[in-house]
């Protein structure tokens, strides 16, 4: 008796339901790849063995559907019901990943490019806090990795300083000028430092202004 894989608990746990495609591929590759079958995510065996066969090669044709059963039997398990009568008729796990990869990289494909033109024509407008559009570009850079897009951290260092307006062109030439290097929410703390600066300064002035206009009238 053959005893369950503890890791296929992530599989149950995260159950393919369409959009989570990717992150539910991830994990079943985990799982297969720890019994040493995900190879049959790629290579279908033949329906027939031919009749004349060795019993070497008999074996190992055999050994190759008994792991694209259970590869299929993982994958079934870890659906959607929905998802199950759709696919229950497959042949095996190749045809399955095949028609997956079909339905949901376009799908992908679509929000990837809707999520990369907000984060590139994204900007802090005014009234809107650093930190809280920090946070938002944060959200849209986390979003395009986990749609398996990599972006590199000094590119995401630049979008984000890219996306800040004038204000804040005091900050940048000092980051660029020193070679500052900060993960996104270390910037993001940074900034939200020197914004708070920015307004005490222009308070500062301001009072200073009004006072120095009072003594002007007085005199």
């Amino acid at each position: 008796m053959s005893t369950r894989n503890p890791l296929s608990i992530i599989l149950d746990q995260n159950k393919l339901n369409g959009p989570n495609y990717h992150d539910w591929f991830r994990n079943l590759k985990i799982v297969l790849n720890s019994e040493r079958i995900a190879y049959v995510l790629d290579k279908k065996p033949p329906k027939e063995a031919d009749p004349d066969i060795s019993r070497t090669e008999l074996a190992k044709l055999e050994k190759h559907w008994d792991h694209d059963l259970q590869a299929k039997s993982y994958m079934l398990a870890s659906m959607s019901n929905e998802l199950q009568r759709r696919f229950e008729e497959a042949v095996n796990a190749a045809e399955i990943q095949l028609h997956l990869k079909e339905l949901y990289d376009v799908q992908t494909r679509s929000e990837r490019h809707t999520t990369v033109k907000e984060l590139i024509t994204t900007r802090l407008r005014e009234g809107t806090s650093v930190h809280e559009h920090g946070v938002r570009m944060i959200g849209l850079i986390d979003k395009l990795v986990g749609l398996h897009l990599v972006i590199h951290s000094e590119l995401s260092t630049d979008i984000l300083l890219l996306s800040l307006h004038a204000s804040i062109d005091g900050f940048l030439v000092n980051f660029n000028m020193n070679k500052l290097e900060a993960t996104l929410e270390e910037l993001i703390n940074m900034l939200t430092n020197y914004e708070a600066t920015i307004k005490k300064e222009k308070s500062v002035l301001l009072v200073g202004s009004s006072y120095g206009d009072r003594k002007k009238q007085e005199a």
